[in-house]
């Protein structure tokens, strides 16, 4: 999968169109919790990188997943992970919240 790792990303655009569609997913932050204090997307779920092969039971492997971190990186090894557990329906915001914040939503705070 790694050799693949480009067809896991989503951008924050498509993203946003999912949203306005109202389209079913769970959208997570894998970020530690002072980040999530900082800033984070309305709307979602919250399991920080170190504690989430131990909830991955709390994610339903049917659903679709987009997962985000900073600026995209880690998520992309959240993405691995679930998808070394079997979850197909997975996705990397490219750009992370950084991107999301600079391309969307000015309202959520950088740092």
């Amino acid at each position: 999968m790694r050799d693949h790792l480009d067809e896991l990303e989503i951008s924050p655009e498509l993203v946003r169109e999912m949203v306005d569609a109202g389209e079913a997913f769970v959208l997570l932050d894998i970020r530690e919790d002072w980040e999530w204090e900082l800033a984070h997307l309305d709307g979602a779920l919250h399991i920080p990188m170190g504690e989430l092969e131990g909830r991955i039971d709390s994610l339903d492997p049917n659903e679709e997943i987009v997962i985000y971190c900073h600026h995209g990186e880690r998520s992309i090894d959240a993405c691995l992970v679930l998808w070394n557990a079997g979850y197909r329906k997975v996705r990397n915001l490219t750009g992370g919240i950084s991107a999301w914040s600079e391309l969307i939503d000015p309202s959520v705070p950088r740092y």
